[in-house]
């Protein structure tokens, strides 16, 4: 039961109640999952580009561009911390407590982790930024601290406030690439990213990231410190913009009982909503095409050609069908549209955006026509999509939808019934899984706006346990951005090679060949 000063609170946050009360809701009845009908592959739901089709998209996307007919912006989510790439140093660091040496060898039998981390620690791209911080604080060069057994200490002056404070920042802002010259974050890697696909007419590379306000600050001084450099190094002209997650797309966390849980002093506790509620965000933007990618899937310049090319064919491939999607919904507001026009633009809807409805021949002239607008004037993303080697879960899928029609979905592995052996079995069949490449439309084909969370399946939030003050409580994330969060768009799955796939999700991936120089 929600009192007149839990009213008071929602109203602080501009949150509704009826959107408080559907969430109780949530955790009370829980959420469906969705039925698969199919594991997406090529043929079946990916579209696999020959050479001769790559260079149309491709030309179609650097036409486009020429002809400045749309803004572009390029969407980067950011704000999360770095603290889980380096997870297994911090572990390092606490069970190390009571221990005052620890020698390589015992490093290497114990913990194969930390003795790669420190053998090849001059590969890293932070390392003399590290060693001069090691000789501020401790007189002492990192080399020499490493040669006396100094590992706990090394690893407290990268990770904790006193010293570089890894553990605490952004992994946008942390130093991942090095060249001849300089040393690039994974923030600057996208500016030199942009530049290479999303180039205007005016050499004008917009882009967007969300990041948390108390990085805001450091991410501005950090553009500021080098945009100059970046501009005449690429010949661009950069316009960079950030947002933070919406404190109205918090949501409310829930007890074992599934009413709200509390603050001692009676108050109701929210929590952040997931990366879907970046929903909010996308939509306040005002481009039309935008490409999504996650901070951390960068590489350096020497490798960067395989992602701009299959950047620009997907760009290319979502172009050519919103324009023929935008050419039909021009075409069925004439009332005498013929039938064999119907016909074909049925046709488009499956074989092209592949969607489905086993009852399309049963329809009327009226409501057929009622329902290819319906499908057609939508958001439009295509989808990147990488062969799966050996990782089943989320990826793509052809999925029921609640009006019984089939069409594409990007789906996480919890969305899926895996007690349900037809559909495990359909989950561990996938042949691809999703590396988050997106490219989107976000406007319909009078050029207006869509309003993007109008297209939320609101039936696809997810529910974790987390803790509290010493109390467990349920948390609830909203529709995933590019799961449910999208789920009403028209989506078009791509495949693109594994080259294009390079994320860092713990410190050591830098040590990968794709992030050395």
């Amino acid at each position: 039961m929600l009192t007149q000063n839990d009213l008071k609170q929602l109203q602080a946050k501009s949150i509704s109640l009826q959107i408080v009360e559907n969430q109780l809701n949530g955790f009370k009845n829980g959420f469906p999952f969705l039925k698969i009908k199919n594991a997406a592959a090529v043929g079946n739901g990916i579209l696999r580009c020959t050479d001769e089709e790559k260079a149309r998209y491709i030309a179609i996307w650097e036409n486009f561009l020429t002809k400045e007919q749309g803004r572009v912006v390029k969407f980067v989510p950011a704000s999360g911390a770095a603290s889980r790439m380096f997870k297994e140093l911090f572990e390092f660091i606490e069970k190390s407590a009571c221990h005052c040496e620890l020698d390589p060898q015992s490093l290497e039998n114990k913990n194969a982790f930390l003795a790669t981390f420190f053998y090849e620690i001059e590969k890293f791209a932070f390392y003399d930024l590290l060693d001069k911080k090691c000789n501020e604080l401790e007189n002492s060069g990192l080399e020499q601290l490493l040669i006396d057994g100094e590992f706990v200490k090394v690893l407290k002056i990268l990770l904790e406030k006193e010293g570089l404070n890894y553990g605490n920042l952004p992994k946008g802002l942390l130093l991942f690439h090095s060249y001849r010259s300089e040393k690039r974050t994974a923030f600057l890697e996208h500016l030199a990213e942009g530049a290479m696909y999303a180039k205007n007419n005016q050499n004008v590379v917009n882009l967007h990231f969300t990041i948390s306000p108390e990085h805001k600050i450091l991410f501005e001084n950090h553009l500021a410190e080098n945009i100059d450099f970046y501009e005449n190094l690429f010949g661009v002209k950069f316009f960079i913009n950030f947002s933070e997650q919406k404190k109205s797309t918090d949501t409310i966390a829930a007890n074992a009982d599934n009413e709200p849980f509390r603050e001692d002093d009676g108050s109701l506790v929210f929590r952040p909503g997931g990366h879907g509620a970046l929903i909010e965000n996308l939509n306040d933007l005002d481009f039309d095409i935008v490409f999504i990618k996650n901070i951390d899937n960068v590489v350096p310049d020497r490798l960067k050609e395989p992602t701009t090319e299959y950047k620009k064919l997907i760009a290319g491939v979502l172009v050519s069908l919103q324009f023929q999607a935008f050419e039909y919904l021009k075409e069925l507001e004439n009332e005498e549209i013929s039938d064999a026009k119907l016909h074909i633009i049925s046709k488009f809807c499956e074989s092209r955006l592949n969607n489905f409805n086993s009852q399309i021949s049963l329809l009327n002239r009226s409501k057929l026509i009622d329902y290819l607008k319906n499908k057609l004037n939508r958001p439009i993303r295509v989808c990147g999509m990488v062969k799966n080697e050996g990782e089943p879960g989320g990826g793509p899928y052809l999925v029921y939808n609640q009006d019984n029609t089939i069409s594409p979905q990007v789906l996480e592995s919890s969305q899926i019934n895996l007690k349900d052996e037809s559909q495990k079995k359909l989950m561990e069949n996938a042949t691809h899984f999703n590396p988050v490449d997106l490219v989107c439309g976000l406007k319909n084909y009078k050029g207006e706006k869509f309003n993007l969370p109008d297209f939320i399946d609101n039936n696809t939030c997810f529910i974790s346990s987390k803790s509290k003050n010493g109390k467990e409580l349920k948390a609830l994330e909203l529709p995933g951005l590019w799961n449910g969060a999208m789920s009403e768009w028209n989506t078009i799955f791509v495949e693109v090679p594994i080259e294009t796939f390079n994320p860092v999700k713990n410190v050591n991936d830098l040590l990968r060949e794709q992030h050395q120089n």
